[in-house]
């Protein structure tokens, strides 16, 4: 119980010192996202750009081992001939602490899902995403 407490009055300043999230900051980080979303949605390479930092990273698993890109230069080459995509997206999650957030995302397509876990960081002023980790879930009648 003394640990508890103790532990307790340690963390205090330094929790004081996190500001609280106002509504503008989860309206700023699902607009960052939205335009990851719409870009993407849209084939519009540079309306999904606005939405990360340059050195923004991407990870994901393919063949049990883990997939690590620069997430500006992933999309850049990948949507050299974009058209726009037959996709449902939604915004499951923010969370905002101080000047970090994370979001988690989904984007549906016929046969399966993409779940994005976004972390994003508040710079300058400006929410941007730092690091996507994502997966592809198959739909149940696409599983066998």
């Amino acid at each position: 119980m003394r640990h508890a407490l103790l532990l307790a009055v340690l963390a205090a300043p330094a929790l004081a010192q996190i500001p609280a999230p106002v509504a503008s900051d989860y309206e700023a980080v699902e607009r960052t996202v939205g335009y990851y979303l719409d870009g993407g949605t849209q084939g519009d390479f540079e309306l999904l750009a606005r939405a990360f930092h340059p050195d923004a990273t991407m990870r994901w698993v393919a063949d049990g081992e883990m997939r690590d890109v620069n997430a500006v230069d992933f999309f850049r080459e990948g949507m050299r001939n974009a058209q726009p995509s037959d996709r449902a997206t939604r915004v499951v999650d923010v969370t905002v602490t101080g000047d970090a957030a994370t979001a988690t995302l989904e984007i549906e397509y016929p046969t399966f899902t993409f779940v994005d876990h976004m972390t994003l960081l508040k710079l300058d002023g400006e929410w941007l995403i730092v690091s996507k980790a994502f997966t592809r879930r198959p739909h149940a009648h696409d599983a066998g």
